[in-house]
C-alpha cells in the first residue's frame, strides 16, 4: 500500500512538472515561432509598459486605500525612486505601497490579536506581540521593495557584459550608438529583460526629443547601478571628446571581466573563513560524539563500579 502511494504521488508530482513546463515554455515558444516573432517585429518594442497591469483584487483595494492616505511629497518622491528602481513606473504604484502597508499592518495586527493566547502564555509578550505585528506589517512592504531593488539591480549587473558585446557588435558593423542601444534593447527582451527595458527607455527618450546624454544620465539615475553609472559615464564621455565608442566599450567590457573574476576569487577566498562557525558549532560536535561518545561510556561503564567498590 504505502509503495502504491508512493507511485501515485510521485506520477503526480511528474505529471504537474511536465504541464507547468509544457504551459510555460514548450507552448509560448511553439507560438512564437509559428508567428515568426523575429521578422513581424517592426521598431522598438518597450516590453511591459505599452500594456496596462492587471489589478487583482488586492492591488485594487491597496490602491484605494491609498489614494485616501496623506502622503508628502518628499516621501513621495523617494518611493517613487524605489519603485522606479524596481521596476514598477505605473502612477498608482505609490499609492498602491502606502494601501499595502495598511492593509498588512490591519491584517497583521487583527492576526496577533486574534492568535495571541495560542501563541505565547507570558502577558508581557501577549502584549508586546500586537504593536511588533503592526510595525512588521508596515515596514514590511519597505523591505520588500528594497530587497527588490537590489535583486534587479543584480540582475541588471550580470546583463551588462552580454549587453556590451552586442553594443560592440552592432557599431563596429557600422551603426549609430542610437540605433545600436535599440537593436540590443531588441536582442535582449527575452534573455535580460530588465536591461532591454531600460535601453528601450533610453531609445524612446531620445525619439521624444531628449539629447542622447540627458537619455542615458536618465537611465543611471532610474536604476542606480554603478556599473551602469560607469557605463553611462563613458558613453558620454566617448561623444563628448569623439573618442571611438567601440573602443571604450571594449576596454570597459574587459574591465568588467577582470573586476567580476577578482569578486569571484575574493568570495572564494571568504569561505574558508566563514566556514568556521558551522564546522565549530555543528560539525564538531558531532564529529566528537561520534568518535569520543563510545570511549566516555566505556571509560563510565568501568569507572562507576570501581568508585562503588572504593566507597565499600
Amino acid at each position: 500500500m504505502a509503495l502504491l502511494v508512493a507511485a501515485v504521488l510521485f506520477f503526480l508530482l511528474m505529471g504537474s512538472i511536465t504541464l507547468y513546463g509544457y504551459r510555460r515554455y514548450a507552448r509560448p515558444g511553439r507560438v512564437l515561432d509559428r508567428l515568426g516573432d523575429a521578422a513581424t517585429e517592426t521598431g522598438p518594442v518597450l516590453i511591459g509598459l505599452d500594456e496596462p497591469p492587471k489589478e487583482n483584487l488586492l492591488v485594487r483595494a491597496a490602491r484605494s486605500i491609498g489614494e485616501k492616505l496623506p502622503i508628502s511629497p518628499q516621501d513621495a518622491s523617494l518611493t517613487r525612486r524605489y519603485l522606479i528602481a524596481a521596476g514598477y513606473r505605473s502612477d498608482t504604484a505609490v499609492r498602491v505601497l502606502y494601501g499595502a502597508k495598511v492593509l498588512a499592518c490591519v491584517s497583521l495586527v487583527v492576526l496577533a490579536v486574534i492568535f495571541r493566547d495560542s501563541i505565547t502564555a507570558n502577558p508581557i509578550l501577549r502584549n508586546v506581540l500586537v504593536p511588533a505585528a503592526g510595525l512588521a506589517g508596515y515596514f514590511g512592504p519597505g523591505f520588500i521593495l528594497e530587497r527588490m531593488v537590489a535583486a534587479r539591480q543584480d540582475r541588471l549587473r550580470l546583463s551588462l557584459p552580454d549587453a556590451l558585446d552586442l553594443l560592440v557588435v552592432c557599431v563596429e558593423a557600422g551603426l549609430g550608438l542610437d540605433q545600436a542601444i535599440n537593436n540590443v534593447s531588441q536582442e535582449l527582451k527575452r534573455t535580460h529583460k530588465d536591461i532591454s527595458e531600460e535601453l528601450s527607455l533610453v531609445n524612446l527618450e531620445m525619439r521624444a526629443g531628449k539629447q542622447r546624454a540627458e537619455a542615458l544620465r536618465n537611465l543611471a539615475e532610474r536604476t542606480g547601478e554603478a556599473e551602469l553609472r560607469k557605463l553611462v559615464a563613458i558613453l558620454v564621455q566617448a561623444d563628448r571628446f569623439g573618442v571611438s565608442v567601440a573602443d571604450s566599450l571594449r576596454t570597459h567590457s574587459d574591465f568588467m571581466r577582470i573586476r567580476r573574476r577578482q569578486e569571484a576569487e575574493e568570495r572564494a577566498a571568504k569561505v574558508g573563513v566563514k566556514l568556521v562557525f558551522p564546522i565549530f558549532f555543528c560539525i564538531m560536535p558531532s564529529m566528537m560524539l561520534v568518535t569520543a561518545g563510545p570511549g566516555v561510556l566505556q571509560l563510565f561503564r568501568n569507572l562507576y563500579p570501581m568508585m562503588d567498590s572504593f566507597g565499600k
